[in-house]
């Protein structure tokens, strides 16, 4: 069986590692396996199962272009038709979508193309909201339903993907019902029963859908001992840990700031994921550290560590959740998220979604 997955990412990231261990599982079984890919660069490693399409150019414009219309997922034509071309050629068996956002494809002729062959099996993986909303990736915590009946009006226009000028969210879902509907043999993928419900009240409905936790590979996370806490001088300190792919206020970064002026000189919090403007912008009382995309690095700070915390307010899954725990860390998250059928189903404790709470939690922990 020859498979295609497609996402924004190959090898990096939470989603690019998902794909690569997918096709990895696929070729082990004796199938082929490749991963077509819009952004960033993919570890060595992968480069042998893996199809670059598109470039800078194409990104900067798309999302330039989403700025301006709010048309995101509608550019992008030149560097979708290049991957199309080469798709038609290799012929898969089995299409396996994961993240279709991002400025670097275009939705209708990716769809329009899979139309055309009803005798390819086709899976799509949804790591967020954006398939059935016109605008946004998320929208639990704004409280809005409009996804339910029709989006218009978008109260995040400014919100991932961005507009600046433009609300073509009425458009956009008009759009995306008829794009991503009628599909002969699609079935749609969560990674949690939380987000598999909101799913079932979409217009994606109409497909079968299947929860299937993600998972991490446990021969990189798992307790891995190493020098963090003597590297960056924490060796006396109660480390609270947080990490994300993007920091955001919707990541919970807000909340690790004021959190930080509530804890006493015995703890330290550490942020991995961070770009070099916000962790220049941290108070003292926070480590900063960049963005890793070394898992085993990872796995040795998570283990480090006396707690992970995640206040991701919107979230899917959780992945840096599993990853953590995955390490032996203790985990504290939000309730009213995937997180928290995630934590409980791991030993770890949910709050309500508020800095008291966790910090009543983190002190009653450690």
């Amino acid at each position: 069986m020859k498979v295609l997955l497609i996402n924004t990412v190959c090898g990096i990231g939470s989603t690019g590692r998902i794909c690569t261990d997918l096709a990895e599982q696929y070729i082990n079984g004796g199938n082929e396996a490749v991963i077509a890919y819009g952004r960033g660069d993919v570890p060595d490693k992968y480069k042998r199962i893996s199809k670059k399409f598109g470039g800078s150019f194409n990104i900067y414009f798309h999302a330039f272009y989403t700025r301006i219309t709010d048309r995101h997922g509608f550019a992008s034509k030149r560097a979708t038709r290049e991957l199309l071309e080469w798709a038609e050629k290799y012929n898969p068996d089995l299409l396996w979508l994961h993240n279709i956002h991002g400025y670097y494809i275009n939705i209708k002729m990716l769809f329009d193309w899979i139309k055309s062959r009803p005798q390819m099996k086709v899976k799509w993986t949804l790591h967020d909201c954006w398939a059935f909303t016109g605008h946004c990736s998320y929208f639990t915590a704004v409280k809005c339903n409009r996804w339910k009946t029709h989006c218009s009006k978008c109260p995040q226009k400014r919100e991932y993907p961005a507009s600046y000028l433009a609300d073509a969210s009425k458009k956009n879902f008009t759009d995306k019902k008829e794009i991503f509907t009628g599909v002969k043999d699609m079935t749609l993928i969560t990674p949690s029963h939380w987000l598999a419900d909101l799913v079932s009240q979409s217009f994606l409905r109409e497909y079968p859908i299947e929860v299937v936790y993600n998972t991490v590979d446990r021969s990189v996370f798992k307790p891995t001992p190493g020098d963090f806490r003597e590297k960056y001088g924490l060796q006396n300190k109660k480390i609270i840990l947080g990490v994300a792919n993007v920091w955001s206020e919707r990541k919970g970064l807000g909340d690790f700031l004021k959190l930080s002026e509530m804890l006493d000189d015995r703890y330290a919090i550490v942020l991995v994921g961070l770009t070099q403007k916000q962790k220049d912008a941290l108070p003292s009382k926070i480590k900063g550290i960049v963005r890793t995309n070394d898992a085993k690095e990872l796995a040795a700070i998570y283990t480090a560590a006396d707690i992970f915390v995640n206040p991701s307010r919107e979230e899917t899954f959780g992945m840096t959740t599993v990853e953590a725990l995955a390490c032996g860390t203790k985990a504290v998250v939000y309730k009213g998220t995937a997180c928290e059928e995630i934590a409980k189903s791991s030993g770890g404790i949910a709050v309500e979604q508020s800095v008291e709470a966790l910090y009543n939690a983190i002190t009653g922990q450690i």
